[in-house]
C-alpha cells in the first residue's frame, strides 16, 4: 500500500504561519523575559509579527500564489487573500488599543491578577505591585490565527479546529476587565457557555454531513448534494445544526444573546477586536461553507436565511432604540448589521453584470468598510471617562461636541457610516449588499432592510444629539491617550471617508478576486 508523503506549501502559508510562530514566541516571551521587560517585548513582536505577514502576503498576492494547499485543508483564494489582510490590518489596529497605559494612570485595560477573586487580598496585592498581563498579546494572536484559517478552511474538520482556536482566547479575553471585574467574568463565562454551545451543534452537523457525504471536503459534500446516494433527511439536518453554530458566530437572531452581555462586560479594546475580526472570519467561513459546500441545496437554506436576516435587523435596530449604555448600543447594532450582511448572503449566484462586484464581494466591502468604522469607534469609547473609568452611560457623553468638538465630530462621522449615510464607506458597502439581495430576486428582503435602516438611523442620531445639543457632564473628561489609541481612530475615520469618496478602488479590486476555489 502507498501511502503519500505530505505535503505543505510552506511559501503560500507563510503569512499564517508567521503569526502562529509569533503567537508561540510571545509565549516564550512571557516565561522567560524578566517582567519590566516583558510588555514592550510582547508589544514588539506582535507589531513585528503582523507587519512581517502583511509583507508576505502581498508578495504571494503579487507572485498569484494560490490554491488548495495543506493537503487540501487550506483553500487560498481571492476571498481567503482579502479576509487575510484585512484580519492582519483590523487585528493590529484593534490589539494597538491592548496597550494603552495613559488613560489608567500607567496600567492598561486589563486586570493585574484575571484569576484572583474580585476584592481580594491577593488582587490588592497585585494592583499595588502594578502588575500586568502581558499574555494578552499572544492569546490575541492565537485567536488571530483561527480567524485566518477558519475564513480559508476547505473541509469541516479544519473549520472546527480554527472555531476553538479562535474563541478560546478570547473568552479568557473577555474576563479581564480591570474595573467591573464580576461583570467581565460574568461576560466570559456567558461567552464560553454559549460558544460550547454552538460549537457542539457545529460539530453534530459536520458528523450528519459526514454521514451523509462520505467526507468533509466542502467539494465532495457539493458534488454528493448534485449526485445524492441517501434521503434528504440527513442532509438537512446536518445543514440545519452546521448552520446554527455558524449564526451563534456572525451573531444572527435568535443566536445572538451573549453579544450585548459581552461587548459590555468585556474590555472595550477587547469588544472592538471581536466585534470585526470575530464577525469578519466567521461570515467568510460561513459563506465559503453555503457557497462551495452547500450551494446546490441553496433553494432549501436561501429562504431560511432571508427570515432571519429580516429578524436580525428587525430585533438589532428595535433593541438598539431602548439603549442608554453606548457598548451595548453599539451590540445591538452589530447584531442589525449582521442582518445586513445576510441580504447578500441570500442573494446567492446570481448574474452579476460585467465589472460589478457580486454578492461575495459585496459581503467583504461591507466587512472592510464596517471594520474601520467599529475599530475607530471602540478605541474612542475608551477615552470617554468619569472617576470610575469608562463613562458608557450615554448621558455621559452629554455635551462632548461642546467640550471637545473634534472627537465628538469624528464619533458622529462613524454614527452616520453605520446608519449608511451618503459620503460614507457604510453608505456604500449597504448599497452592495442590497444590490446583491436585489439581483438574487430578494427584493422584499431589501425592502425592509432599508425600512430597518431608518430605524437604525434614529439611534445613531440620538448619539449626535446628545453630543452636540445637550448641556456638558462636567463629571467626564476625555482622557490623553497615546498614539496606540489615536492611531487607530485616525485609521479608521481616514478609511471610512476614503471609502465613502473613492470606492471604486477597493471595488475593483473585490471584483477580481471574489471566486472561492471548488
Amino acid at each position: 500500500m502507498n501511502i503519500p508523503a505530505p505535503t505543505f506549501e510552506w511559501f503560500e502559508l507563510s503569512p499564517l504561519l508567521i503569526v502562529l510562530v509569533g503567537a508561540c514566541l510571545g509565549v516564550l516571551v512571557e516565561a522567560l523575559m524578566p517582567r519590566r521587560l516583558r510588555f514592550v517585548s510582547q508589544l514588539v513582536l506582535l507589531a513585528a509579527t503582523v507587519l512581517a505577514a502583511i509583507v508576505m502576503l502581498v508578495i504571494n498576492w503579487r507572485q498569484g500564489s494560490g490554491g488548495i494547499l495543506a493537503m487540501g485543508s487550506i483553500s487560498l483564494d481571492g476571498p481567503a487573500y482579502i479576509a487575510w489582510g484585512s484580519l492582519l490590518v483590523f487585528g493590529l489596529l484593534g490589539i494597538l488599543v491592548f496597550s494603552e497605559r495613559r488613560l489608567d494612570n500607567g496600567a492598561t485595560v486589563f486586570a493585574a491578577s484575571a484569576s484572583s477573586v474580585p476584592g481580594s487580598p491577593l488582587e490588592s496585592e497585585a494592583t499595588t505591585a502594578r502588575l500586568e498581563h502581558s499574555e494578552v498579546f499572544p492569546l490575541a494572536l492565537f485567536s488571530l490565527a483561527g480567524m485566518m484559517v477558519f475564513a480559508s478552511a476547505n473541509d469541516l474538520i479544519t473549520l472546527f479546529i480554527a472555531l476553538e482556536v479562535m474563541s478560546l482566547p478570547l473568552y479568557v479575553l473577555s474576563a479581564m476587565a480591570r474595573r467591573r471585574r464580576l461583570l467581565s467574568q460574568e461576560a466570559g463565562l456567558k461567552y464560553f457557555l454559549l460558544g460550547a454551545f454552538s460549537s457542539a451543534f457545529f460539530l453534530f452537523g459536520m458528523a450528519l454531513l459526514y454521514g451523509y457525504a462520505g467526507s468533509f471536503d466542502l467539494k465532495a459534500i457539493d458534488v454528493a448534494i448534485a449526485a445524492p446516494t441517501f434521503g434528504p433527511g440527513l442532509l438537512y439536518t446536518g445543514i440545519a445544526m452546521l448552520a446554527v453554530g455558524l449564526l451563534f458566530k456572525i451573531g444572527v437572531v435568535p443566536f445572538h444573546s451573549w453579544i450585548p452581555d459581552v461587548y459590555v462586560g468585556a474590555p472595550t479594546p477587547v469588544t472592538g477586536f471581536m466585534a470585526i475580526c470575530t464577525k469578519l472570519a466567521a461570515v467568510i467561513g460561513g459563506v465559503r461553507v453555503f457557497y462551495v459546500a452547500l450551494g446546490a441545496e441553496r433553494w432549501s437554506w436561501q429562504p431560511l436565511l432571508a427570515v432571519l436576516a429580516l429578524l436580525t435587523m428587525a430585533v438589532g435596530a428595535i433593541l438598539a432604540l431602548t439603549q442608554t449604555d453606548i457598548k451595548r448600543m453599539l451590540a445591538y447594532s452589530s447584531v442589525a448589521h449582521a442582518g445586513f450582511l445576510l441580504t447578500a448572503v441570500v442573494g446567492a449566484l446570481a448574474v452579476v453584470p460585467e465589472g460589478q462586484v457580486n454578492s461575495v464581494g459585496s459581503i467583504m466591502f461591507y466587512l472592510i468598510a464596517y471594520g474601520f468604522a467599529v475599530i475607530a469607534a471602540f478605541a474612542i469609547v475608551t477615552l470617554v471617562r468619569d472617576s470610575a473609568g469608562e463613562a458608557n452611560a450615554l448621558s455621559g457623553w452629554s455635551g462632548l461636541g461642546r467640550t471637545h468638538p473634534a472627537l465628538a465630530g469624528v464619533f458622529a462621522f462613524l454614527m452616520l457610516s453605520f446608519a449608511g449615510i451618503p459620503l460614507t464607506g457604510g453608505f456604500i458597502g449597504k448599497w452592495a449588499v442590497f444590490s446583491a439581495a436585489w439581483r438574487g430576486g430578494y427584493w422584499w428582503l431589501v425592502l425592509a432592510a432599508i425600512i430597518f435602516s431608518l430605524v437604525a438611523a434614529y439611534f445613531y442620531i440620538r448619539v449626535i444629539v446628545v453630543m452636540f445639543f445637550g448641556e456638558p457632564n462636567r463629571q467626564v473628561a476625555v482622557g490623553k491617550a497615546s498614539g496606540m489609541t489615536w492611531v487607530p481612530i485616525v485609521v479608521g475615520a481616514a478609511a471610512t471617508v476614503y471609502l465613502g469618496l473613492f470606492p471604486g478602488q477597493l471595488l475593483e479590486l473585490l471584483a477580481g478576486a471574489e471566486v472561492f476555489w471548488r
